[in-house]
């Protein structure tokens, strides 16, 4: 069974003490040892130490009795190191930028199985059916590993972006701090 954790986003006028629940949530059914590779396909390159740093600084927060075994990976490693880990964290940033890098692997949702998959914003985006992406305004294809569609930085009372698109299909909504888990 595969653990899927995912977070509406990050804004960054709030305390950072609100991402706690996120990271507490990726950690709560891992093992004492646990693997967790950080994946930074969708941040652009002059911000990939800052996130790298912010994220390093939130595992360690929240770890109580863990042992965090912290690896970065590349697009060159993805795979093996997809292999290595118990957890595997999609950060958000811009879904095009994520979108283009995970479309070369195949079979992800194998190479997922029986891990726990923890996704913010952009990374949500790319493991759903269907996402509304806000940064340019539009619907698009995820690697479709979710059974439904998704809405990141969701605001009470915006209308469904994606109620027109495949409508056999739940959208699931994510405000900015929400976290919702599924098993599969």
């Amino acid at each position: 069974m595969t653990k899927f954790i995912l977070h509406g986003g990050f804004d960054k006028e709030r305390p950072v003490q609100e991402d706690d629940k996120f990271f507490r949530e990726i950690l709560k059914d891992t093992p004492e040892n646990v693997k967790i590779l950080l994946v930074y396909f969708a941040v652009r390159e002059e911000k990939v130490q800052l996130r790298i740093d912010h994220s390093k600084e939130q595992f360690n927060k929240n770890k109580g009795v863990h042992n965090l075994h912290l690896k970065v990976t590349s697009k060159e490693t993805f795979l093996e190191d997809c292999a290595w880990a118990d957890v595997i964290y999609l950060h958000g940033g811009y879904t095009t930028k994520i979108m283009e890098a995970l479309k070369k692997y195949q079979n992800l949702g194998q190479v997922f199985s029986g891990k726990i998959i923890a996704g913010d914003s952009a990374g949500v985006n790319a493991l759903g059916q269907v996402f509304f992406s806000h940064n340019s305004n539009m619907a698009g294809e995820g690697l479709k590993i979710l059974p439904f569609k998704v809405v990141v930085h969701y605001k009470d009372g915006t209308p469904n972006s994606l109620g027109q698109i495949k409508p056999e299909l739940e959208t699931v909504f994510l405000r900015e701090y929400e976290t919702k888990v599924f098993s599969f």
